[in-house]
């Protein structure tokens, strides 16, 4: 087992291990640390610990200090100074008439490199830029481009629920996520209900599948023949959510419809419900404008 402290360099981003060495470093603090871009600025966000060996991506970088008041302010000065370039670069993305989107600037602690987060279609031939760039800023220039779901972590705002976006307030990771996620959750396939600002699939069709997967391979599907406490009937619908069967059976004589869990039931004829098939997939397209998003989902999940 080794020690380590787990550190975030920005709201809602990844945690990273390091090596808190001898330092008495407790969760919420600022610390200065290593890594593989230089000198960064972080906070604390899970106290000293111990983890598995194979649970570490070697080399594990050290702490090299917590945070002093003078390392807290230079933090807060760079993150003024990365307000100011924003409206540099911005200025000069038009002079140049780049078509590219400008979305986060950020500083190094160490101050020896500025890095520009942008968006585009395709390739920027932004040369011209970073010579004028480092002109200005006397440092290193990065122009990193990134893809939608990085801007919409970025730039936050509100999701289709009302809610903050949840890749801003409080994922560290992209999970993969698949149109087959919303079948199976028996949502709507129409790709506009289905995917979030970012024009990508929702993120949160992830959270619940497994509990989906694991209900589904209980499931009986619809003609399914199953026994039941009061006889034997056919599955003429199912529920997920409630876990719950619509069975038609015969009771003295008469066809009746009854609800039954699925834990009450037993399998005589037929399949379970399982993993959907892709080719059971269609998509509700009703305008070019879906067939856009289409395309834009199967290319980014």
């Amino acid at each position: 087992m080794i020690k380590v402290v787990g550190v975030r360099f920005k709201k809602a981003g990844k945690i990273y291990y390091f090596d808190p060495t001898d330092l008495k470093i407790e969760k919420g603090n600022y610390v200065v640390v290593e890594t593989a871009r230089g000198i960064e600025f972080g906070e604390c966000v899970i106290g000293i610990k111990e983890v598995r060996e194979e649970d570490i991506v070697a080399p594990l970088k050290s702490v090299i200090r917590i945070a002093s008041q003078e390392d807290i302010d230079k933090h807060f000065d760079n993150k003024a100074k990365e307000e100011e370039a924003f409206n540099i670069c911005f200025n000069k993305i038009q002079e140049h008439n780049l078509t590219m989107k400008l979305i986060d600037v950020e500083y190094t602690f160490d101050n020896n490199k500025v890095i520009f987060y942008f968006t585009a279609d395709g390739r920027v031939d932004f040369r011209e830029l970073v010579k004028d760039l480092a002109t200005i800023f006397k440092t290193r220039i990065e122009l990193r481009q990134i893809g939608v779901r990085d801007e919409a972590k970025m730039l936050g705002g509100l999701g289709p629920c009302g809610r903050p976006m949840c890749c801003s307030s409080f994922l560290g990771d992209f999970a993969s996520v698949s149109i087959k996620m919303a079948k199976e959750q028996n949502l709507s396939l129409n790709p506009t209900k289905i995917s979030g600002i970012c024009g990508r699939l929702m993120c949160c069709l992830n959270y619940e599948q497994s509990t989906y997967e694991d209900i589904r391979k209980r499931m009986p599907q619809v003609g399914s023949i199953v026994k039941t406490e009061e006889g034997t009937g056919e599955v003429i619908s199912n529920n997920t959510v409630k876990e719950t069967v619509r069975v038609k059976y015969k009771r003295a004589g008469e066809e009746v419809i009854n609800d039954f869990n699925i834990d009450n039931i037993e399998l005589i004829e037929g399949n379970y419900e399982d993993s959907v098939d892709d080719s059971d997939i269609k998509l509700e397209i009703s305008s070019e404008e879906d067939k856009k998003f289409i395309k834009a989902l199967i290319k980014d999940n």
